[in-house]
């Protein structure tokens, strides 16, 4: 009931920032230098279907330092030109008209027969940070304050079958769960996901969606290339292990909730609640992909890239200092000490995670 709630929330937001756009129209003369001008309808003024490289080619020109995130000025002129592509030409500041704030948010309360802004009406600055605003409400899932890929995918009209990939209204429960997607399709155990591995793993979706009939072989291959080109960080033609977590997010890493990192004493039943998520098969033990879905986790509170070889030195070294019988596992005491040292170095010296990553 309240998922049902949460979504018909979702939608009516959703309109209500199209209608915002929609309002926001000037006359027509000068085509522009605003980016995504090119992507409306001439007629309609709305987004037209993006293709795959269509969508390739907006992330790229907005996330300038190709760190994976559309964030500070870049977040600005993205935002910016989102909501005034919908004129036929740039506005100045010398032209922005105050008035026409208030019929901005006559469209965001209950008058849904409000009448469109005037043919030649202009987007006042206070407007234009109202529609930023409830846009990042609406669209920035994690609240961080930037928009990763997949938020782009959900703003932006793309090919049904290309936003499938994201994955976003199916997401794995845990990082145990991705560590058993990543053995499925390293097929070769290089610790890399290649492009042959990565369309396999493309095409496994879309089964899941039952939408692999819709899609011929020649746009699985673009669908693959546009992937691996947006979540390939370093460039080196695959993706590693923290470049796949991007393409293949879990609902939760239970190891960023604030008690894990405050000031707070860490209780029995929050440790009871940790050691049930990884001993997936109630085995009394964290053992093999479940023990790798915790150093994945843990791993993601320190660095933004990682590797396999990082995963399995990181492993190593768990072993070494917190399996006490040698066992090559971790059963629920040693999670315990482990859980507690790490609250301990998170009290005695904050902020120290965002030193490690730097």
């Amino acid at each position: 009931m309240t998922v049902d709630i949460c979504q018909k929330s979702c939608k009516v937001v959703k309109k209500l920032i199209q209608e915002i756009f929609s309002t926001m129209a000037t006359s027509a003369e000068d085509k522009s230098s605003n980016f995504l001008r090119q992507f409306r309808d001439l007629k309609t003024r709305e987004f037209k279907l993006l293709s795959a490289q269509q969508f390739m080619e907006v992330w790229n020109h907005y996330d300038t330092d190709g760190n994976g995130f559309i964030e500070g000025s870049e977040l600005d002129s993205f935002l910016t030109q989102l909501v005034t592509s919908i004129n036929s030409q740039d506005i100045g500041p010398e032209r922005l008209d105050l008035g026409s704030y208030a019929t901005v948010r006559r469209k965001l309360g209950c008058n849904k027969k409000s009448s469109h802004l005037p043919q030649h009406s202009v987007v006042s600055p206070t407007a234009l940070m109202d529609a930023k605003t409830l846009l990042m409400n609406a669209f920035d899932e994690n609240s961080d304050g930037k928009i990763d890929i997949a938020e782009l995918a959900q703003i932006l009209p793309t090919e049904e079958t290309f936003l499938l990939l994201f994955r976003r209204d199916n997401p794995l429960e845990s990082s145990v769960e991705f560590m058993k997607v990543w053995r499925e399709f390293d097929k070769d155990r290089s610790g890399y996901i290649e492009a042959d591995e990565l369309k396999n793993f493309l095409l496994h979706l879309l089964k899941q969606s039952k939408r692999d009939n819709d899609v011929s072989e020649e746009q699985l291959i673009t669908y693959t290339d546009t992937v691996l080109q947006l979540f390939d960080r370093n460039k080196d033609g695959k993706l590693q292990l923290s470049e796949m977590a991007k393409l293949l997010p879990v609902k939760e890493n239970f190891l960023c909730r604030p008690v894990f990192k405050s000031a707070s004493k860490l209780t029995k039943d929050d440790i009871d609640k940790v050691f049930r998520l990884y001993d997936r098969d109630n085995s009394h033990y964290i053992e093999n992909e479940e023990l790798n879905g915790f150093l994945k986790d843990l791993m993601d509170l320190v660095e933004e890239d990682y590797d396999e070889a990082d995963l399995i030195q990181c492993r190593e070294a768990l072993l070494r200092d917190c399996d006490q019988n040698h066992d090559g596992k971790i059963d629920y005491n040693e999670l315990r000490m482990l859980l507690m040292s790490y609250n301990q170095v998170s009290i005695d010296n904050p902020g120290f995670e965002q030193e490690d990553s730097s």
